[in-house]
């Protein structure tokens, strides 16, 4: 209704036109306001003010974000991607072979395992043989084990080996004594004999 244009009178407090508001009850003064100066006793004088800025809280959206986290409002009837498009597969294989590889190279360096249990383990993961993380520690702890056993009974085997290999040697270090006495014995009875 006035003449002054409405962007005007705010533009040092940078404000838009539908932020201005003019007194209606004193149009006739405000429309007869022609300077800057003018126009800022109006604004002193409370005719022209700046409209406080409009709410738009966040509340609700965080009430619902927070509902969500529990599980809630995620049924079918809210899905509208498909289960790849909504949590990608690829995604989710990505995560479980970095967790895979990062045990492997953590135990690795650990010295838990060596460097060639350590690259069949890497092929089998990326062969999808591990499941998740727990059943990649159990197959660990289960070759450890058999290796340790394996390593057990071989060493056991070569000390069965070895007693059994002294007592071979023994008994026939024995049997030679044994006949070399038998043939000196004879010997002596033949010269006794001869004599």
């Amino acid at each position: 209704s006035s003449g002054i244009n409405a962007e005007w009178p705010l533009r040092p407090g940078k404000c838009g036109r539908k932020k201005v508001w003019l007194d209606p009850n004193e149009a006739s003064e405000i429309s007869n306001a022609n300077s800057r100066q003018n126009i800022k006793k109006l604004i002193k004088d409370g005719l022209i003010i700046k409209k406080p800025q409009t709410v738009h809280s966040r509340a609700r959206c965080r009430k619902n974000r927070e509902a969500r986290r529990m599980g809630r409002h995620t049924g079918t009837g809210k899905r509208k991607g498909t289960a790849n498009a909504r949590m990608p597969e690829k995604v989710i294989w990505m995560r479980r072979m970095r967790v895979l590889r990062r045990l492997l190279k953590k135990y690795r360096e650990d010295k838990k395992i060596d460097k060639h249990m350590y690259h069949a383990l890497y092929l089998q993961s990326k062969g999808n043989i591990f499941k998740n993380k727990r059943v990649l520690m159990e197959h660990i702890h289960k070759k450890k084990a058999e290796s340790a056993r394996l390593k057990t009974l071989q060493e056991q085997a070569e000390a069965r080996r070895n007693r059994s290999k002294a007592a071979h040697e023994r008994k026939s270090a024995r049997n030679a004594q044994k006949n070399a006495e038998m043939f000196a014995h004879i010997e002596d009875n033949v010269a006794e004999e001869e004599s």
